[in-house]
């Protein structure tokens, strides 16, 4: 599995604790740690977020995680199945956690596989 992070150094992130728990949820999809599967998350800031709300759900208002899931999930050239994008907002995730009392690292992750299950097909009622 890949599990790519990419962010500002504004946002620190446990990328480790992240990729682990990433993993995990894939893993309860019937996906093994040996197989080509790619997830790209993005760690932004509120505008950047509210951006991309307004952009791809024509909501002008910013959001904690949004998912892209991509439909063609059959092998690229390389071997690899592309199961989407996922965009977190670390000055939401920053704001439930002092809310929640919980570490931040742990709202993102939760926000992140939140997003990775939406990737997977599971949606809200």
């Amino acid at each position: 599995m890949k599990i790519d992070i990419f962010g500002d150094n504004r946002y620190p992130v446990d990328r480790k604790y992240l990729r682990t728990e990433v993993i995990s949820v894939l893993k309860e999809f019937g996906f093994n740690e040996s197989d080509q599967v790619l997830v790209e998350i993005t760690v932004v800031g509120n505008r950047k977020i509210k951006e991309l709300n307004r952009k791809f759900r024509q909501l002008d208002e910013k959001t904690d995680v949004l998912s892209f899931p991509l439909e063609d999930r059959n092998p690229g050239p390389d071997g690899m199945i592309r199961l989407g994008d996922i965009a977190v907002s670390f000055p939401e995730a920053m704001t439930m956690a002092i809310r929640t009392n919980k570490i931040v690292d742990k709202v993102i992750a939760e926000l992140v596989c939140h997003g990775v299950r939406h990737l997977m097909g599971e949606h809200h009622e």
